[in-house]
This record gives C-alpha cells, structure tokens and sequence, in this order.
C-alpha cells in the first residue's frame, strides 16, 4: 500500500509527556523524547509543551535526528470569545509552524469543552452548540482557513471527546457547512471509537476533506468504564482508553486499505497519549511502529 504516494510516518509526544497533565511524563526531556521517535523508526513529530518555540533551535535539534513537524494543535473559542482573541493567537501559530515547514494546522474548538476538567463526566456532559454557536463556528473557522491559507496552508479540524465537534452527526454538519476550500478535516480512530462511532463511515464519508490523519487505538474495556463510572476525558486518559496501533480493538487494516485505494497524501501520526509510567514510551512507538508497517508496508 501506499506506493508512490506522498505518505509520512509521525508519532506525538503526548505519549512522552502529556499536554493536558504536565506530570505524566514530567520527567521526561524533550530530547529523550525525540531521540527515542526518531530511534523507533518516525520521520515526523506533533509540537509538545517542552518544545523549543525558536524555530533555529528546534530546526537543528530535529535536523540532528531526522524529523520534521508534522502540524501542531491550535485551541479556538470562536463561539465564546472575540474572533480577534483567536486569530491573533492563531496568526502567531501559523507563523511559527508556517517556519517549521508544515502544510497543515490542527484546529479544535474548546468553547464549553469539557476535555480538560478532571472530574467534569464525560457522557453525562459533552456540550451542545446552539444555533448561534454553530454559525460563530462555521464563521471562525472560514476566516482562519483563509489565514492558513495566506501562507499556503490549510486547516484540518479535530473532532474530539468533550467538545461540541465529537459525534459522527456533529462531523456531519461541520462538513456539509463548512466551505471545502477553507476547512479541512482531522481523522482520528480512537476519539471515533470511543465515541462509540463507525470509523469506516466517517472515513468513506468525508474522505475527500481530510487531510491529516491521528492513527490512535481504544482500550474498550476502559471506555466502557469511563461510560459506566461516570469518569473524565482526563480520568479515562490515565486509566488507559487510549493506546498505540495494534494494541487495543481497532482493525487498522480497512483504514489504510481505504486512504490507499482514495491516493491519501501527507501525515499519518501515533497520537496515543498514555500515563509514560505505565506505558514506557518507547516500547509502544515500537510496538506500533511495527505494527503499522506489517499492515500499510510503511
């Protein structure tokens, strides 16, 4: 699979340390981190919070190991903030990206996210947009798909656990009332099927909108906990919901089978963000580095 085709293996380091709870992997430097991507057999890297943020300095320090930025997550509130708070911030992201090399900018909306509230349940409170809300949404993203684009690059949108932007219906909408030209879209398996969606329909449905992928496995007996026990995104994160390819319930083969047979062009990225004390990081980049390569021949 995949042959020919403009295809590139990245891994995040949330698996190192993670974005959300610094001290789950606190210990961790970022140059371990990119050191043991590049050991595992990556030649891409999401941006984490230990990153260097001048561009020359984190240029070398990847150039040194092989890697490139593949994209990093940008967090909007364009339905509970000015645009002008968000696209300033945005600009700065772009920009710094833009340096870095990257085509694409992860963009999720966190107005009434709950993703990041440590005891907030996770089903019992998954926010709704309004009306309103969704044309502030629809609004915010076009004028940030025509930033990124001022620098040739585009948006894609992660649809996410605890935001109003998660259910197979929500992507729907998104998609249908967002300019394709503008607005782009993330495919991520495990928020899909933790979510309890079907990853293949959305995959064949939208495929022609995206363009970055999150390979990401499911711990089902965990999600189901998080359901019954009424836990957090957080709490369900370190119980262990998510793991790397090949070691949870996710057949991972229709998904490359479908992005290959559609000619998918750009990143695949490991984005499996686990306790690194429970899960040592580079044994699982490992374990999936081998597994995707056994199921795509990447």
């Amino acid at each position: 699979m995949f042959q020919g085709m403009d295809v590139k293996l990245a891994i995040a380091p949330i698996g190192w340390t993670n974005d959300d709870m610094p001290e789950l992997g606190s210990e961790v430097t970022f140059e371990q981190c990119v050191s043991e991507m590049a050991l595992a057999g990556f030649s891409g890297s999401e941006v984490g919070n230990k990153y260097p943020r001048h561009t020359e300095v984190l240029k070398k320090a990847l150039g040194l190991r092989g890697l490139e930025i593949a994209s990093a997550w940008f967090s909007a509130f364009l339905t509970s903030k000015p645009f002008e708070e968000t696209t300033q911030a945005f600009i700065e992201h772009r920009d710094f990206l833009h340096e870095m090399g990257a085509k694409v900018i992860v963009v999720s909306e966190q107005g009434n996210s709950i993703q990041g509230q440590m005891e907030t349940a996770l089903f019992d409170n998954k926010p709704v947009f309004s009306e309103e809300e969704w044309q502030l949404l629809i609004e915010g993203l076009h004028l940030l798909g025509d930033l990124a684009a001022e620098k040739g690059m585009k948006i894609v949108y992660h649809h996410h656990m605890g935001t109003g932007i998660q259910t197979t219906e929500e992507i729907d909408r998104l998609m249908a009332e967002t300019n394709p030209e503008k607005v782009s879209l993330l495919y991520d398996t495990g928020h899909l099927v933790f979510s309890r969606e079907d990853h293949i329909h959305v995959l064949t449905k939208h495929m022609n909108r995206i363009h970055h992928v999150h390979l990401k496995d499911v711990r089902m007996e965990v999600g189901n906990k998080v359901r019954e026990e009424k836990l957090s995104f957080l709490q369900a994160v370190k119980e262990g919901v998510f793991t790397v390819p090949g070691d949870g319930v996710i057949d991972f083969e229709p998904v490359f089978e479908a992005l290959d047979a559609a000619g998918y062009q750009g990143w695949f990225v490991v984005e499996a963000e686990q306790d690194p004390a429970k899960a040592n990081p580079l044994e699982y980049a490992l374990k999936a580095r081998a597994y995707i390569r056994e199921k795509s021949g990447l």
